[in-house]
This record gives C-alpha cells, structure tokens and sequence, in this order.
C-alpha cells in the first residue's frame, strides 16, 4: 500500500493522565468517593477537550477548501502541504492545565445542579447558541399587561387599616361575635362586646345576615388576613365628634341624670358619660335628689383623648342669656362691684363689663364719680363672646358730648333709649368702615 496516494498526517495520540497527576489544588479531597467523582468529570472534560480541538481541525479544513479557486473536484493535497496544514500537537500538560482554576470552589467546578454533562459537538453548539440568544432579549421581548399588573395589586392590597371606617355585609353570626364581609381575603370579625354601645342581649336581631353596616377597624389583619372591626367603636368617634361641635357652637344641651357621688352627679349625652361638679350646680347642696331629672346644661371640658366630658347647669343658665342678647341691644343693669379697672354689672343671671375706658369721653378722677355700687346704670353692649363668657358695655356712646354723665348723669340715663338709636347707628358705620 505504499503507492496508493500521500500519506496521512500523525494524529497525535492523546494521553493517558499519569498515575502521578494531583487533583487541581482547590481543595483537598480525602473522600473516595468524592476522588472518584472528580476522576469521572475529568475524563469528561478531556473529551470534551478532545471534542473541541476535532471541531477546530474540521473548520479549518472547510476554511481552506472554501479558499481554493481550482475549478474542478478538489485535489488531493500533497503530503507535504497536508503536513504543513495540520495544527502543530498539544501536549497534555497544555490541554489540562490547572493553574486558571486557583481559588474557585467545589461549587464552581460542578456549576449547577440541573446541568447535563455534553455528549457530543452537536449539544455544545446548540447550548452555545440558546445562552447567547438568552443573554439578548431584553425585556420588551415578554409580553407586559399593565392593567392586569396593578388590577393583581388592587385584589392583593390588604383592607383594613386600624383606625379607618369601612362598609360591609354581615354574613355570619356566633355565639361570640359577628363576622362582615368588608372585602377582604378573609371576613372581618367583630367581638360581641363591641357590637354597640350599651348591652345587646340578641345578636341575631341587632345582626341579621345581610345587613349593610359601618364599622372601625380596630386591629389590622392576621396572618390568616383577617381583622377585627367594631360598631362600639365607630359609636363613640361619632359621639365625640359630634359633642365637640356642639361645644364649638355654645350649645345647651338637655341630659338625664344617672347617678351621683361626693363630688356631683354623672349623665349620659350621645352615649358618653358626662359629669356635672356640684359647684357647677344650680341646687348643688341637694345633688342627690336630682337623680332621674333633666337639666339643661353646656360645655365645661370636652376632651377625647383622656376621655373627659365636664358640664355646667349655671353655664347654660349663661349660654341661654347670651343668646337673647346683641351688639349694640341697650341692656340695664345693677353695679354689683366696683374694680379699678372698672364696674361688674349684674345683667340678670350674667355680668358684663364696664371699663374705665368705656364710662365717659371725659376726664374722671375717680370711678365713682359716675356710679357706685348698687346704681342702676344702662349701658350698650359693644361685644358678646359666649364661649368665655364675657359681655363688655359702653355708656360714653349715649353721651351727647365728653363728659356729659360727670355733669348730668340722670338725664343722659332717661334719655338712654333714644341716645342709644344714634349710638346704634355709630357702631354700623364702624363696622362697614372696618369690613
């Protein structure tokens, strides 16, 4: 066979590994089975290795054929050429070098648990290819729904925060308390002690399944997703909102009164208990006896957070004589007591102010050059201020000129109603000029 073509090129033989070879110095395995399974991966990476370089020569060949301009069949070519052309052999010691793999772990070395060893070529360029396809895309390859994103949100969003008010449907009743659908994943559960304010002796009529009702949320949901909600709850944030606009408002509210103790005696207002001081009393000597009585009372302290609710009968006595009174209405009164700084005048249950400043346009070297106590004076009233209970009054506007009641107190007293019509009239025009 000597004379039949060219001969081949050497394939270079591969190598047994030594029985001296060391394992990559990673880290050190004592474990026989742990040597025999880096044994195993390393004839699988030597062919794989082996593999690679038979591809390698293949691509080249196709590489020079495809370079040729012969126009007919390829030659052969010549065993010199061919000897030229195949790659120069590796060594074992090049192909398997482990110096790269210096400070990597067991864990890099086996990569991921789900990956197959390759076979053969053909799945390492397959698996080349679907990685680098992979790396490509981006996001704007998948398909993204907006509305469907945030709609999963909205259902997945927890309902209930502690202190919000919701609406529900009761949908179940037990011996112990009462569950409302409010929207949730799970019902909300409301305690039998906070299905209203005072004793509910039957739930299943206060509660029938079926009943739209609002309740507080008083403990947001458990892990289960459930939250406790209360109707007793919701009462009293209504209840003190509403008292605290009455208070804002100097309303005289009517209350029963429900017990008594050393101090006064306690009521019920909007279901909240209230509590009158017997020197807030207009017969606080006998407290007891008003048990079971209404009275009209107003506003002393009105606080939620420490849950106190204070009220006067003498204030409402107050609140409703301030009521029939106006700026500018012509008032008579008693000088009851005499300040430096002016008169207290007894309006008939109230007092109103006189000051020094107020008495007369003229120069007065004392007060009681003009009244003293026990007169009956007349005087304007120049402004009200209900909440605090003060009236203040004016007798220089019924003066015809400064000084006029140091002189002739008695006629500018008589004359009072018709001064007081032209004083009214001073005090509109005052009050256009400063709007």
């Amino acid at each position: 066979m000597a004379g039949s073509g060219s001969p081949q090129p050497k394939q270079p033989k591969a190598q047994k590994p030594s029985a001296e070879l060391k394992p990559p110095q990673v880290m050190q395995i004592t474990r026989k089975d742990d040597q025999e399974r880096l044994r195993r991966e390393a004839e699988e990476a030597r062919a794989a290795a082996e593999a690679a370089l038979e591809r390698a020569r293949e691509l080249e060949r196709a590489a020079q054929e495809a370079g040729a301009q012969a126009p007919t069949a390829p030659t052969r070519p010549s065993a010199p050429a061919a000897k030229a052309a195949s790659p120069a052999p590796v060594s074992d010691d090049d192909l398997f070098d482990t110096s790269g793999l210096e400070g990597l772990t067991m864990a890099d070395l086996l990569g991921p648990a789900d990956r197959k060893p390759r076979s053969n070529k053909g799945s390492s360029v397959q698996a080349d290819q679907s990685q680098a396809a992979a790396r490509s895309r981006s996001v704007d390859d998948f398909d993204f729904d907006e509305e469907a994103f945030l709609a999963a949100l909205d259902e997945n969003e927890p309902v209930g925060t502690t202190g919000d008010v919701v609406a529900g449907t009761v949908i179940g009743l037990e011996s112990d308390g009462v569950y409302v659908d409010i929207g949730g994943k799970a019902p909300g559960f409301m305690p039998k002690s906070e299905c209203g304010l005072g004793v509910i002796t039957n739930l299943k009529e206060r509660f029938p399944k079926g009943l739209e009702i609002e309740v507080l949320v008083t403990r947001e949901q458990n892990a289960d997703g459930m939250v406790t909600i209360s109707c007793r709850a919701l009462a009293l944030r209504q209840s003190w909102d509403k008292v605290k606009q009455l208070e804002k408002e100097g309303k005289v509210v009517q209350v029963k009164v429900s017990g008594f103790n050393r101090g006064g005696v306690t009521c019920d207002l909007e279901g909240l208990r209230g509590f009158i001081p017997r020197s807030q009393l207009q017969d606080g000597e006998n407290h007891e006896a008003l048990v079971g009585k209404t009275l009209g009372v107003a506003f002393l302290e009105v606080n939620s957070e420490t849950r106190k609710l204070v009220l006067s009968e003498k204030r409402a006595a107050t609140a409703a004589r301030f009521a029939e009174l106006e700026v500018g209405q012509l008032v008579e009164g008693t000088v009851v007591a005499v300040k430096p700084y002016g008169f207290f005048v007894d309006l008939g249950g109230i007092s109103g102010l006189l000051h020094q400043s107020m008495i007369t346009g003229g120069s007065m070297r004392s007060l009681r050059e003009v009244f003293d106590q026990g007169d009956v004076v007349k005087a304007l009233i120049t402004e009200l201020d209900p909440g605090r209970g003060r009236i203040a009054l004016n007798t220089a506007m019924l003066e015809g000129q400064p000084g006029e009641l140091l002189i002739e107190k008695d006629k500018v007293m008589a004359e009072a109603v018709d001064r007081a019509n032209r004083a009214r009239n001073v005090l509109r025009q005052q009050e256009q000029s400063a709007g």
